[in-house]
């Protein structure tokens, strides 16, 4: 779980988390918050819980990376810090992992008919338009590439290396997972988005870097650079 300022849902969030009979383990990593997300994370009294905190604010790839190296489980879940995922979704989320069928699972806010909170229009578009351009480079049929919920297979995340700091990292991790030839499904979830005023942090600079990295982590061009570096 990335934590940045998340002070006002971050205690709920991780007590969610807990409750669940999936959950063994659960690593927050508070990316150097200013506001009162420690003192709130450190009224948990569990000991499936490890609170890490990052030494400056590296953005929620550089958070990920160090909770995925923590993560001790045979699946991995992310989970956000700011309640507009909903833990009780793990189950669905995790079933094809546990089936065996599935080794990695994207939990879709468009393939559901699960509760939504209904919010912006065009962050809308721009996520449909990034999740059409990573399908086009990385062959898949995604219908919500940028979403927080993806669950993997352990050995799925440690088959590769991240290098994306901030929300960059959405499109690297599907590219890489499709670069793997990981089986990959998708299931619906619900959503409650949050408003600028309540503390959404994406913004449309966000959503050119994605598409940067969509082109950057192509599986085609992966491809290119792990030859050009056997070479040097």
């Amino acid at each position: 779980m990335p934590c940045f300022n998340e002070e006002a849902t971050v205690l709920e969030s991780c007590k969610r988390v807990l409750a669940s009979p999936l959950t063994r383990q659960l690593v927050v990593v508070d990316d150097a918050s200013t506001d009162a997300s420690p003192e709130r994370l450190a009224q948990l009294d569990d000991p499936r819980v490890q609170v890490v905190r990052q030494p400056v604010n590296g953005g929620k790839g550089a958070a990920l990376r160090r909770g995925f190296a923590l993560a001790e489980g045979p699946f991995v879940v992310v989970q956000d810090a700011d309640l507009e995922y909903d833990p009780a979704d793990f189950e669905q989320l995790l079933e094809p992992l546990l089936a065996g069928t599935a080794d990695v699972v994207f939990g879709s806010r468009f393939q559901s008919g699960r509760p939504h909170r209904v919010l912006y229009f065009w962050h809308s578009v721009g996520n449909k338009a990034l999740t059409l351009a990573s399908n086009a480079v990385t062959n898949l049929n995604l219908t919500d590439m940028e979403t927080c919920y993806k669950a993997f297979r352990k050995e799925v995340l440690d088959s590769f290396e991240l290098a994306e700091d901030r929300f960059g990292i959405e499109p690297e991790l599907t590219a890489k997972v499709a670069a793997g030839g990981w089986r990959i499904y998708e299931v619906g979830i619900s959503y409650s988005g949050r408003t600028y005023a309540e503390g959404k942090k994406i913004g449309w600079r966000d959503g050119v870097h994605a598409m940067t990295c969509i082109v950057r982590y192509a599986p085609v061009n992966q491809r290119r650079r792990a030859r050009r570096d056997r070479w040097l």
